[in-house]
């Protein structure tokens, strides 16, 4: 217990971090409930409530149909899910670790594994809840039909990819003032609420109004998955390779901020607060 554990090479090193990732996940999960069943089932239960209440939303407004010949709740589920897994994911990693916290202490643990716990364990409730939301309609409602699953695969997982991004940027910032990041990270997730494009098809906005989503990568996620999701509809107004470039940037100024700030944080910075 007293011998510090050595990677030999690469592969052992890459093996020992994923372990870590593995285990920090499964710490995570277990903070909401001691029952990993239990966990499991609070959160179907609170993402089926959040879809309850949208459709509820289109219902009140007159909306009865998807705007996109199929499915409507497929057309949902695909603006909802991509938007919901973008922003948990953004908001996990926004807040994966402080150098004052009591697990940065143990020698094995970094924050870049911190990190990666943080956004594999948004991506794990958000699969489950959404596997099982689709099975439980297609079973006891109506069969449901996706068109070319591959594409809606990548685009979920470029949303969860472009949700740690933004987290790792408002994680380097929140050292320095932990309130701006909490107004960040709070602003950008209630701006997606409408800017994300989820309640309508980008396809039939007018362009006058397009630069006001253009410059949002969720927005171009969320038109490219609906074009994998149903056969009738290609998106025309929207580009996924803008969505990727525009992550690799953030992770890119995220790295930067984030390494600034290990270089001068100090736990005496929250001594005051």
């Amino acid at each position: 217990m007293f011998q510090q554990r050595r990677n030999q090479n690469m592969l052992q090193a890459a093996g020992t971090t994923l372990a870590l990732i593995f285990h920090q996940t499964v710490y995570n999960l277990r903070t909401e409930h001691r029952n990993a069943i239990v966990g499991i089932l609070l959160t179907i239960l609170q993402t089926a409530m959040f879809m309850g209440a949208f459709m509820l939303i289109y219902l009140i407004i007159g909306i009865r149909q998807s705007p996109i010949r199929g499915n409507f709740f497929l057309f949902i589920m695909s603006g909802i899910f991509i938007f919901m897994t973008h922003v948990r994911t953004a908001g996990a990693v926004s807040g994966a670790h402080s150098v004052s916290s009591g697990m940065t202490k143990h020698g094995p643990l970094n924050p870049a594994i911190l990190i990666g716990a943080a956004a594999v364990t948004v991506l794990y409730r958000q699969t489950i809840s959404m596997a099982a939301l689709l099975w439980l309609y297609h079973v006891l409602i109506e069969p449901l039909t996706i068109d070319f699953f591959p594409g809606v695969l990548a685009m979920y997982l470029l949303a969860w990819f472009s949700g740690a991004t933004m987290g790792l940027i408002f994680l380097g910032i929140r050292p320095w003032s932990p309130q701006t990041a909490k107004i960040l990270t709070s602003a950008y997730q209630r701006i997606n609420m409408f800017a994300s494009g989820k309640m309508f098809v980008a396809n039939v906005l007018p362009n006058a109004l397009l630069p006001w989503f253009s410059w949002n990568p969720l927005f171009h996620i969320n038109d490219q998955t609906r074009g994998f999701v149903f056969v009738n509809y290609t998106p025309l107004k929207t580009d996924p390779y803008y969505a990727l470039w525009f992550s690799m940037g953030a992770v890119i100024v995220g790295l930067l901020i984030n390494f600034t700030t290990r270089k001068y944080e100090s736990i005496s910075w929250t001594a005051g607060r």
